[in-house]
């Protein structure tokens, strides 16, 4: 979660305050993606044990995990278009839109977080608000840009 919000944070610093992190964007987008391929290898082999039919049957039966499966299976093709030639291949526009799904897997990461807990601690809590936070700076900027503009009477 924390990689993904530094990730989702960079273009409202930029845009707010000037402050421009672009270019570590994609390495703290690795990182997030690496860190979920942990959490979800500790998940396989320690909790389950490879059990590929127990394993099936959580996913289906406990909606924390169909989410986090969800939010994982999105980060994949992110993490193998994040390089150079990958980005040349798709072409900056398609590349761009399929980079977009981050907001989707960062939803549902918190969407995890939360169900995951038996209680409500403050942690998921906050962190699933910065990623509400993050998703609604971006929802804002998206539709003003959209709004016509009203036309200088003559």
């Amino acid at each position: 979660m924390r990689f993904l919000i530094v990730t989702l944070t960079i273009t409202p610093l930029r845009d707010l305050f000037g402050i421009n992190f672009l270019r570590y964007r994609r390495a703290v987008g690795l990182l997030a993606f690496f860190y979920a391929l942990m959490h979800l290898t500790t998940y396989l082999v320690l909790d389950q044990g490879l059990d590929v039919a127990a394993i099936w049957a959580d996913i289906v039966k406990r909606l924390y995990i169909t989410i986090g499966m969800i939010s994982f299976a999105i980060l994949v093709p992110l993490a193998l278009t994040s390089n150079n030639a990958m980005i040349r291949r798709l072409g900056g526009g398609a590349w761009a839109r399929l980079h977009r799904w981050v907001y989707v897997a960062a939803a549902a990461a918190a969407i995890h977080f939360l169900l995951v807990v038996k209680s409500w601690p403050m942690e998921p809590v906050v962190y699933a608000s910065i990623v509400g936070l993050l998703l609604a700076y971006r929802a804002f900027k998206r539709l003003r840009g959209r709004r016509p503009r009203r036309l200088a009477s003559t």
